[in-house]
């Protein structure tokens, strides 16, 4: 039997990078997948038919989860679709450079917004569902950058550090309920954000990183479904790098 058969899964950010691969990996698995996306809709209609046309159970929304609100109404749109949630991946988010002297406001604003904010939306509005029906997963994506940092990415950094100390406070919270929480923190993973880096960049990174390699989505994809299944039933209140031995 597949890993995710009879799971439903909401994935938020699912069109492109990390969350496209999580998609893919639980549709794979045999998961009913909601996934979320905000502005690709062409692409979120792509993933959703070549993924229908293979026989999963699919279905985008398009909605901000920076937005308490949008939110709010997501789940309840997808519970009352799928009848329950028994996945949550908050995986949306976006990256905004600046050294500290030359980051402005917005900068800042809409990193914590989209990264941290987004976390804070989803798992409340989860909660009491997945405590009603005393199961769910509920995972979190973090950085490495988040336990290293990373010069010019302040905002981000902390975005990203924030949602570990929010994945075991809350693990602790709702451990009784026999919900999990935990988080993944990849390091640098070969995606369009990655893809914009320019070669000096990316050589500099390869040297600290001792298997020499980029990540691939599909390797954190496989943690988030180790996360997902019934094979991590007693794993909470952690956070699992993908990160190639990163040394910073």
């Amino acid at each position: 039997m597949k890993l995710l058969t009879d799971k439903i899964a909401l994935i938020t950010g699912g069109t492109r990078g990390i969350g496209e691969a999580m998609v893919r990996k639980f549709a794979a698995e045999g998961a009913t997948v909601a996934f979320t996306y905000v502005s690709s809709e062409e692409r979120a209609n792509k993933l959703e038919t070549e993924l229908q046309a293979m026989g999963a159970q699919i279905k985008g929304f398009k909605s901000n989860a920076a937005s308490f609100e949008a939110a709010e109404e997501l789940i309840k749109e997808v519970i009352a679709a799928y009848g329950r949630i028994d996945v949550l991946v908050n995986n949306a988010g976006i990256t905004r450079d600046n050294l500290l002297l030359r980051m402005n406001e917005d900068q800042w604003d809409a990193v914590i917004e989209t990264n941290l904010k987004s976390i804070f939306n989803l798992t409340k509005q989860i909660l009491r569902p997945m405590m009603k029906a005393r199961n769910g997963s509920i995972i979190n994506v973090s950085s490495i950058v988040g336990m290293t940092g990373n010069a010019g990415q302040a905002n981000y950094a902390a975005s990203k550090a924030g949602i570990i100390g929010f994945t075991k406070s809350v693990a602790h919270e709702i451990g009784s309920r026999n919900i999990r929480c935990n988080a993944i923190a990849p390091g640098f993973i070969e995606t369009d954000m990655t893809q914009e880096l320019s070669e000096e960049v990316k050589a500099n990174y390869l040297q600290n990183i001792p298997m020499k390699r980029l990540g691939q989505g599909e390797e954190v994809a496989n943690v988030a479904l180790f996360l997902a299944s019934d094979l991590s039933t007693y794993v909470s209140g952690q956070t699992i790098s993908v990160c190639g031995a990163l040394n910073r």
